[in-house]
């Protein structure tokens, strides 16, 4: 077992991670040596709504637009009334903060993060319209940073945008941010795609006090500050591929590193939301880490530099039922245990972190399923099918 970067589902960023309802201004910090333990944000005052900012009306596009600046602008047009201001309030009636939202059907359903309507006892939510309405929670999701709001508002009043297809992101793909940074309404950031794959701490945990993370976050230099969450990264058709969550940074502001819940996790986990309440996540029961030095690998004697390499089963565990082993040989190292299965693959589907598993897993598993590991053994390939169970206290 590692004694370093290791916990159920969890990768460590050494950095800070600011979460960006605009009430939050503390900084959660990401562990370093100890990734089990994560710094509970501190919930400051809400930042205070600036004061309404006069708009002239849209006119016809003047001469001198070259087409990509037409392009943004036509984009913003189609698809802004769709983004929706979220106020949140408690049972006296105290503001708790606010952040940003969409439309995804005509039937009233928003898609925003949880940390965004935690704790809420009253919901405010604002159109561009003008409209004002109250909203439901339908149901959250801890581990994905992600929650359904439902309002009563006729379909023809309602702009929606659909979700894209996040696994045919490319980095270096130009993307917009679309919310209320700030409390400052319907904002329009521009960016790329700076990253994929990337795994954020949530904040569900196990029976063991460890955090489960969020796999397959997409990073972006798209500006997203404190009232960006729950709102949406827009690729240039307009469809929604991630949304905006978190950033890095030392200061709680844009620091041109973002991250957003991939459209693909949301498509997953929404329809579950809006009729359970929750999401029951696959379960396998295995720990890793995300990264092995050079120096480890050759410790453990693995053939290749890639894969999931088994640091702990948890005992009764899916994995454990199929015959999965973890390291217990000691080395001349203290905490890295050798012997332990190197997974490589998953229903054929290779596997280099466990980031990727982890992925595959949210994304493309249920409860109930069997999937089959393909994995290294004392120099040996071998094949363990291993049926998922529901993950423990959900």
């Amino acid at each position: 077992m590692f004694t370093k970067k290791k916990n159920i589902l969890v990768v460590v960023l050494m950095l800070t991670l600011a979460i960006l309802a605009c009430s939050t201004t503390g900084n959660v910090s990401v562990g370093t040596s100890a990734p089990t333990k994560v710094t509970t944000p501190t919930r400051a005052a809400p930042t205070a709504t600036p004061a309404p900012i006069a708009i002239a009306p849209t006119a016809a596009s003047p001469a001198g637009f070259d087409s990509s600046d037409q392009l943004y602008i036509d984009l913003y047009k189609r698809v802004s009334s769709a983004i929706v201001f979220i106020r949140i309030y408690n049972s006296a009636g105290r503001s708790l903060g606010s952040g940003s939202g969409f439309v995804i059907d005509t039937k009233g359903i928003i898609v925003t993060n949880n940390h965004v309507v935690r704790g809420a006892a009253d919901i405010e939510v604002a159109f561009t319209s003008g409209l004002k309405t109250r909203g439901k929670v339908l149901g959250t999701d801890a581990t994905a940073d992600i929650a359904v709001i439902k309002v009563e508002v006729p379909a023809e009043q309602l702009t929606i945008v659909p979700l894209g297809e996040s696994d045919k992101v490319q980095v270096g793909q130009r993307v917009i941010a679309i919310g209320n940074p700030f409390g400052l309404r319907s904002s329009m950031s521009l960016g790329i795609i700076s990253g994929l794959g990337r795994t954020l701490q949530g904040d569900s945990q196990t029976t063991a006090g460890a955090s489960f993370s969020a796999p397959d976050i997409i990073q972006t230099d798209a500006a997203v500050n404190p009232g960006n969450s729950g709102g949406p990264l827009l690729n240039l058709k307009g469809e929604v591929i991630g949304v905006n969550k978190a950033i890095v940074s030392q200061t709680g502001e844009n620091s041109g590193v973002g991250f957003a819940v991939s459209a693909n996790t949301v498509k997953k986990i929404v329809p579950s939301l809006i009729s359970e309440g929750k999401y029951v996540y696959p379960y396998l029961g295995v720990t890793s880490t995300e990264d092995l030095s050079l120096k480890e690998v050759e410790l453990l004697n693995l053939p290749r530099t890639t894969g999931v390499y088994v640091t702990s089963v948890v005992a009764g565990g899916p994995a454990d039922k199929a015959g999965l082993k973890a390291g217990s040989r000691t080395t001349n190292t203290q905490g890295v245990l050798a012997g332990g299965d190197l997974v490589i693959a998953i229903d054929g589907i290779e596997v280099k972190t466990f980031s990727e598993l982890m992925s595959y897993l949210v994304n493309k598993t249920s409860v109930g399923q069997t999937v089959k590991l393909t994995l290294l053994r004392d120099g040996k390939q071998m094949d363990l099918s291993v049926t998922l169970t529901a993950r423990p206290n959900q």
